[in-house]
């Protein structure tokens, strides 16, 4: 791992809410606004913008924790700007805090935790026993 970030380092990942980013359990649609767990998953892929540069070719890097705290709504169409800053990068482990904004509106704040493993590692762990 290439340890090439510091805390205080960001990374800014926009993303347009879509139609299968509404809040839909189970075929029905509960919200037409971004929901949680779309925002889960881009929160995720913010943070994830550093380890792509940061891996080498036998590494990998997966989630360790997320923590999201979602304030307000976002609109079918409408573009969040997700900004991923660095807070710390010990060893293996890498800690992220985010907000999400559509404008000048914080839409959701909070944190993600990744570890870099190697492939070979991930491997053994994601094996059937």
């Amino acid at each position: 791992m290439k340890n090439i970030f510091a805390p205080g380092d960001a990374k800014v990942y926009r993303r347009k809410v879509t139609t299968a980013d509404q809040a839909i359990f189970h075929g029905e649609l509960l919200h037409p606004v971004c929901s949680t767990f779309a925002l889960a998953r881009d929160f995720e892929w913010s943070s994830r913008l550093f380890f792509l540069e940061m891996k080498e070719a036998d590494e990998e890097g997966v989630g360790t924790f997320l923590h999201i705290d979602h304030r307000g709504p976002a609109f079918v169409g409408e573009e969040i700007v997700f900004t991923a800053t660095v807070e710390d990068s010990t060893g293996r482990e890498f800690v992220c805090s985010i907000e999400a904004r559509v404008n000048d509106r914080l839409i959701a704040s909070g944190r993600t935790g990744q570890k870099m493993l190697t492939k070979t590692k991930l491997a053994t762990i994601f094996s059937k026993p």
